[in-house]
């Protein structure tokens, strides 16, 4: 570091892709301060991917339970107790944050608590105090986006979730996304009346429609009720506190509370963009090169914030990247193809590779594999859930090119086969691996008959 600088590396923002990047350079033995305004760990810790996924354990105990008689299991009255959720969740994120903490101060790097704002190429402002570094990293990410609507000031998004102090006996949740199936399959599974209302016809537009048409009818045979082509025009409170929703079809809900999960925005607003003259795109995503690298060359940016896939291990790989590039041997670089997701609906969903309309987009002829069937567990506990696995594969190449599956523990069963497909494995090389039996991904090496061509 030149003498003229107070850090080598400024990073605004501690959110996963921010202590990444920050503890990692500081190991790599360069100076570095890390700015935070809200909590360490960003969305996924505190608000995000760690919360949810204990909500999902604890709303699927409501199904255990029913399930259980099926295996000769007798058990007396059960009920579920909110508050000591919200406790024993907060402990736990209390917890992670400590670790965070502990992490970036053994790395020996300077927690810098405020709002930081770009104020040149190699200046920040945190609470009145100027801080020079060479080089800046903006890893600001994204927050939920609620739209301006009459009575939308009524209304909580997925982070207010989390905090809620009373469970409501009856939600309206608006979105076709993850995060809106992901809490319609959470607050139903926890005993609350649940309606999703979407604008359009399908959920999940994004991800393999056949998949994601599935897991819907799945989601529907648990008890959610699903409101397509409908959206909310305006909210009332009621003299009891309830929120009445006006459809556009004419209808109306009367809910406890009413929750938007329509979309997230970059958290580029008040950060100096403009001051600076950093370029961004119409959605408030910061450009960046593959390096990272802004218009402004000392500045950087990654995770969220600059438009890339929406998932904390994408950016704590850009991190990786990124520390490897400035204080390494700059051999490391990303890849955005075959990255594996989950979303942990009720049943869970696991995808890799491409989907069935992106396949057909490119005009690549595929043969689909594909099985339904029911778990085994579910033949003795009377559920009549079911399980959708699907495989994709090259005509011409037999590459297998996507993967996609419904049901329980889908991501965990994804995750392994995701380093088959990242690797390029034909369907012979499935076909000439033994499978383990029995369980459901046992499914996937076993897919021997073409279901349809595309």
């Amino acid at each position: 570091m030149t003498e003229e600088y107070d850090y080598d590396l400024f990073v605004i923002g501690a959110g996963s892709g921010g202590v990444r990047a920050a503890r990692m350079a500081a190991s790599a033995g360069a100076k570095v301060a890390i700015a935070e305004e809200k909590y360490l760990g960003g969305t996924c810790v505190n608000v995000g991917c760690v919360p949810k996924k204990l909500f999902v354990y604890a709303s699927h105990w409501s199904e255990e339970f029913v399930d259980a008689a099926g295996f000769g299991w007798e058990l007396g009255e059960h009920r579920f107790n909110w508050s000591t959720l919200l406790q024993r969740k907060n402990k736990e994120i209390e917890r992670l944050n400590g670790i965070y903490q502990n992490l970036l101060e053994n790395a020996g790097v300077t927690i810098v608590w405020g709002r930081a704002r770009l104020t040149s190429a190699n200046s920040i402002e945190v609470d009145g105090k100027t801080i020079t570094a060479q080089k800046i990293l903006v890893t600001v990410g994204a927050t939920p986006s609620v739209p301006e609507f009459p009575g939308s000031e009524h209304v909580i998004s997925s982070d207010q979730v989390f905090y809620l102090p009373e469970l409501p006996k009856k939600i309206v949740i608006v979105g076709g996304g993850y995060i809106a199936v992901e809490f319609a399959g959470i607050m139903n599974g926890l005993g609350v009346e649940t309606h999703l209302i979407y604008r359009g016809d399908k959920l999940l537009k994004n991800f393999d429609q056949p998949t994601a048409q599935f897991a819907a009818k799945e989601m529907q045979k648990k008890g959610v009720n699903i409101h397509y082509s409908t959206n909310i025009t305006k909210i009332d409170r009621q003299s009891d506190g309830s929120l009445s929703c006006s459809l556009d079809n004419g209808q109306s809900i009367v809910a406890g509370q009413v929750m938007y999960a329509t979309g997230r925005r970059s958290l580029t607003n008040d950060l100096g963009i403009e001051k600076v003259g950093l370029m961004t795109r119409n959605n408030a995503t910061i450009e960046t090169n593959e390096q990272f690298q802004t218009s402004i060359p000392s500045i950087y940016a990654l995770g969220d914030v600059i438009g890339t896939p929406e998932l904390t291990p994408v950016a704590t790989a850009q991190a990786m990247v990124f520390v490897n590039q400035q204080y390494g041997d700059g051999t490391r670089t990303i890849s955005y193809d075959n990255i594996p997701t989950a979303i942990f609906c009720q049943p869970n969903i696991g995808t890799v590779g491409l989907s069935e309309e992106a396949l057909k987009a490119k005009g690549v002829a595929v043969d689909v594999y594909q099985s339904e069937f029911k778990h085994l567990k579910h033949t003795l506990s009377g559920s009549d859930e079911r399980v959708l696995m699907r495989m994709l594969v090259d005509k011409g190449t037999q590459k297998v090119l996507g993967m996609h599956m419904v049901g329980p523990g889908a991501g965990e069963v994804i995750q392994g086969f995701a380093v088959a497909v990242k690797a390029g494995l034909t369907k012979d090389q499935f076909d000439a691996t033994i499978g383990i039996h029995p369980t459901m991904a046992e499914e996937f090496v076993t897919l021997r008959d073409i279901s349809y061509s595309v």
